[in-house]
């Protein structure tokens, strides 16, 4: 049995965060209903990686949706609404993530639907809060990147702001959202009452950086210093970075600096004995590292390196790593049936529980698939006119 089974969600949500989490729940055990619009339901579906598409939806949304039921909903038709107050009587939790105020127009913000569900842990995603002057911006990844600090900590010195290539604010503040959720079903199993959880994409992406921000907090609020030469770390020195080897490149985190010279044969490392100099002249030391590595491949740095445990690792692609008995070990893929047939290979989720993985083969629903179904379940009727 899975940890959330029996629980039920209802997920308003669209784009990344919100679906994510919910679906995280699904994959925990919980059923999850989806709730759209009729015509053209969740954006994401039309928000395309690569152009790649899957029965008429982007991989995108196949892949934050799956395991999830599809209930279509006007949810400014008087009729559809009344349904889905009745649905949410009957709910566990609520996902949503639309703009500020939105909810409360529709008569479904927290303080409305805690009257008929007091037993319900509402989760709401914002881009940067629920107050403030930024409210009405738009919560989207790479602004709450660019706002947040961030893209001042990759790439080297001269590079400028670098971003992350992944939507990193979205998928921080949808694991966030989830570990609220949790938290707020075990008060619930204890006092009975349901809950409001709120997070930003702001909010996770500061808490992402606490180690490195807690760090300028206290040191005068000097700006990050990158590396001119293969910053991997802005706050860590020598050798901590990626560096070209013959054939390909090779990772370095901390480690001894003239220990690394003796096991390399490199001896001009060998002079900066003092932990102290290996951030102070930490261009210098990659500089000398970074000539010295190219003259060998990363298999031969690897077998002298490994066995004297120093911390390092091949850079591999997606297609080197999947033929390592390492990742195969992982089971980490998984295919699930998309509504219409279609393959599609994803991941699993990431968690083990009593040392079992989860997969389900379930894809994400149509626009409104599974609506007579659950009408049927739930006793959904509009109100009956006078």
């Amino acid at each position: 049995m899975k940890p959330l089974e029996g629980l039920l969600v209802l997920d308003f949500s669209q784009f990344l965060a919100g679906p994510a989490a919910a679906m995280r729940l699904a994959d925990l055990g919980a059923r999850v209903i989806k709730i759209e619009r009729p015509q053209g339901g969740d954006i994401c579906r039309q928000l395309y990686i690569s152009n790649l598409g899957v029965e008429g939806d982007s991989t995108l949304f196949h892949s934050i949706n799956r395991h999830k039921e599809g209930f279509a909903a006007n949810l400014k038709n008087p009729d559809d609404l009344a349904r889905i107050r009745q649905l949410i009587g009957q709910a566990d939790v609520l996902i949503e993530n639309f703009r500020p105020g939105v909810m409360k127009k529709l008569g479904l913000d927290w303080d409305a639907v805690r009257e008929i569900n007091p037993r319900l842990v509402y989760g709401t995603v914002t881009g940067y809060g629920p107050t403030g002057p930024w409210v009405g911006k738009p919560g989207q990844d790479l602004l709450a990147q660019s706002m947040s600090g961030l893209a001042w900590l990759s790439g080297d010195e001269e590079h400028g702001p670098v971003p992350m290539g992944l939507a990193v604010a979205d998928l921080t503040a949808s694991a966030h959202l989830v570990q609220g959720i949790l938290a707020c079903l075990v008060r619930r199993g204890i006092t009975g009452a349901g809950g409001r959880v709120e997070v930003s994409l702001m909010e996770s992406i500061l808490d992402l950086q606490f180690e490195v921000l807690t760090t300028h907090l206290n040191d005068g609020g000097k700006h990050p210093a990158r590396s001119a030469v293969n910053n991997g770390h802005a706050y860590l020195g020598a050798p901590y970075g990626i560096y070209a080897t013959a054939d390909g490149y090779l990772a370095l985190a901390m480690g001894s600096v003239p220990r690394l010279g003796e096991l390399l044969g490199c001896p001009a490392l060998l002079e900066y004995d003092k932990p102290a100099v290996w951030f102070d002249r930490r261009d210098e030391i990659k500089s000398i590292l970074r000539d010295h590595l190219r003259n060998q491949s990363t298999s031969h740095w690897l077998s002298i390196l490994e066995p004297a445990d120093i911390w390092c690792a091949e850079v591999m692609s997606w297609d080197t790593l999947r033929a390592t008995e390492g990742y195969r070990a992982l089971d980490m893929e998984q295919t699930v049936m998309c509504r219409g047939g279609t393959a599609l290979a994803t991941l699993r989720c990431p968690v083990r529980i009593d040392g079992e993985i989860y997969k389900s083969r379930q894809g994400a629903p149509g626009i409104g698939q599974h609506n007579e179904s659950i009408s049927r379940e739930f006793g959904l009727e509009p109100p009956v006119s006078p």
